[in-house]
């Protein structure tokens, strides 16, 4: 399959890839990459194989097409086969809130570390959606929680 690099966080390891032909986003995992992991950028084309995870489609055997490196690399065998997905369940979030100040008051997060932590929330406890689902979530929180005060410019 072929796509473009969605968001890739090279610190973190993962990211995901929009494919050309359309279809939910495709989450990658930094060792599945045969390419320098710094060179994937949102927008860069790649070329990458699927299979079936435990949290939806993962992509293996992820190259740049526009590397420089144009000598051919092998391809990893995937683990298992490509298998239909088991029926959804509702997820059960894993996140929990605790207040701890003795004045019942907060602290306001920066705009930057508020989306960070959406984001980390969503991709642990709602795998199932997709990039541009987590996007659209995180900035129409983000402006939630700004229009409240909750977090800063």
């Amino acid at each position: 399959m072929q796509g473009k690099i969605l968001r890739f966080d090279d610190v973190r390891g993962y990211g995901f890839i929009v494919p050309d032909n359309g279809g939910q986003d495709v989450f990658v995992h930094a060792n599945d990459l045969l390419d320098d992991k710094t060179a994937f950028e949102p927008g860069s084309s790649v070329e990458f194989e699927v299979l079936e995870g435990d949290r939806g489609l993962k992509a293996y055997a992820v190259r740049l097409v526009d590397a420089d490196d144009a000598s051919p690399k092998p391809r990893p065998e995937p683990a298992e086969p490509v298998r239909p997905a088991p029926p959804a369940r509702p997820p059960a979030l894993r996140h929990t809130v605790t207040v701890q100040d003795d004045d019942g008051m907060c602290d306001v997060l920066g705009r930057g570390e508020f989306r960070q932590e959406l984001i980390d929330m969503l991709l642990s406890d709602l795998p199932e959606l997709t990039g541009g689902q987590i996007l659209l979530l995180t900035d129409s929180l983000t402006l939630l929680a700004q229009k409240h005060g909750w977090v800063e410019d």
